[in-house]
This record gives C-alpha cells, structure tokens and sequence, in this order.
C-alpha cells in the first residue's frame, strides 16, 4: 500500500485509532498533516505538520484545509459517544453529539472535496457497527449520529463518482483505546468496579477481545491506496464478529 508522494490530512490525530491512522500512513510514505483538538496530544507524532483545529467550527476547519492546495487522502476519525438512552440524552447532550460527531464530518469533508476535484483523492470517515448497521443498548445519541455519517458518506460517493473521488465509512466493533478507557472507567462507577465495566464491553465481542486501533489504521491505508481504487460508497465492517 505505497502512498508515496501522497498528501493526506488526518482528524482527531491525537490518540487511538486517529494515531494509529496518522502513523500508518506516514509508514506508507504519506505526506501527513494532522489535526486534533488537542494539540499536546500529537506530541511526537512524526507528522508533516500537527496543528490544533475544533473539527466543530466551520471557520478553523477551512482556515486548516485551505493551507493545502493539494489532498489526496482525508481519512475523519473525529466522534464523541454519549452513554445513555433517548430518555437520559438531554438535549444538551443530543445537541453535542451532532456537533461532534456529524457536523464536523460536513465540515471538514466540505472543506476537501473542492482540493480533490480536479485529480480524485479518497475520503474515509470513522463510521461505527453502532449505527444504521446495528442497534447497541445505550448509544442512542451515538448510533443516530454515526448512521448520519455513513449516508453523508454514501451520498458523496454517489455524487463525485464522476470526477474520481472516492469515499468510504469504516465501522469499527468495539476497540481499545483511550476513549474507550474513559468511558469504561465512568461505566465502572455505575456496575460497581473496572472489571465488570471490561467485561459490559467484551460481552459485545464474540471474538473475545478488543479491536486494537492498528488493526482499523490498516484498513484505513489501504483505502486510501490504489489498491482500493474500485471501491467506493461503502460502509465496510471491521468489528470482531458483531455482525455476523
């Protein structure tokens, strides 16, 4: 999956599976610039350029984009997951998950399709099985906004088909990271300890264990590569075994 000579923007490329992204596509040869809100969080990523973007403003989201003339490859990996049913997502709630998880993919994908127009490039937004794919206990505000993605994802597909741009979701099952962490030591509060908080999350597994975000990196690479330049429109599981 050479990418040499290939100029590719990573979101959310602090930590998990937007690191792992980052870091593969500079080992294929990537000319990488990575954004995340975070800017400490990039410390150390070895990156053409790391700059600090809230993927939810419109305004810093094309003032980043706009330094690239050229892009060859967006892979969007930003989200935000609220545990809770319809009955305990406030609005409030509601409101930060579209603006997380479904505004700033319109923003940051608006921003880059007019700098792959004239020669093609690859879009891959970080969808999730906990979508329009599957319904999960919980993720009612999540599930909604991540199944937005994969129909913005699906549309643009079909809408830029013609002038060589492709666009892909990708719909990771349930992997170790940061985020997940987090949220398994809020679950762990409410079920009395981190080891039942672990096994609420490898319950959903049938594999047994955890994604590892190396493992959704390697298929973000290859479709950001020739080799999956007939492939676009589609929202590809990479899960475990949930969907099986």
């Amino acid at each position: 999956m050479n990418l040499q000579g290939k100029i590719a923007i990573v979101t959310a490329a602090g930590q998990g599976i937007g690191r792992a992204v980052a870091e593969r596509l500079i080992a294929e040869g990537a000319e990488v610039h990575a954004s995340d809100l975070d800017a400490g969080l990039m410390d150390g990523l070895a990156a053409a350029s790391a700059t600090a973007v809230d993927a939810t403003n419109p305004e810093a989201v094309e003032a980043w984009v706009s330094r690239f003339p050229r892009i060859d490859t967006l892979v969007h990996c930003v989200g935000w997951v609220h545990h809770g049913t319809i009955e305990e997502c406030g609005l409030d709630d509601w409101r930060r998950s579209t603006a997380i998880t479904l505004d700033s993919a319109y923003y940051v994908i608006r921003a880059v399709v007019p700098r792959m127009k004239q020669h093609g490039g690859s879009v891959t937004a970080i969808a999730s099985v906990a979508s329009s794919v599957k319904g999960f206990p919980n993720r009612t505000a999540y599930g909604a906004h991540k199944a937005g993605v994969i129909g913005l994802i699906k549309a643009c597909a079909a809408d830029y088909l013609k002038a060589g741009i492709r666009f892909n979701a990708v719909n990771p099952g349930t992997v170790d990271s940061p985020s997940l962490r987090g949220r398994m030591a809020a679950l762990a509060e409410k079920l009395g300890g981190m080891e039942a908080a672990e096994k609420f999350f490898l319950d959903r597994q049938p594999s047994g264990r955890l994604g590892v975000p190396e493992e959704i990196a390697g298929l973000c690479a290859f479709l950001a590569s020739e080799d999956a330049r007939f492939m676009t429109g589609q929202a590809l599981n990479i899960d475990g075994g949930i969907t099986i």
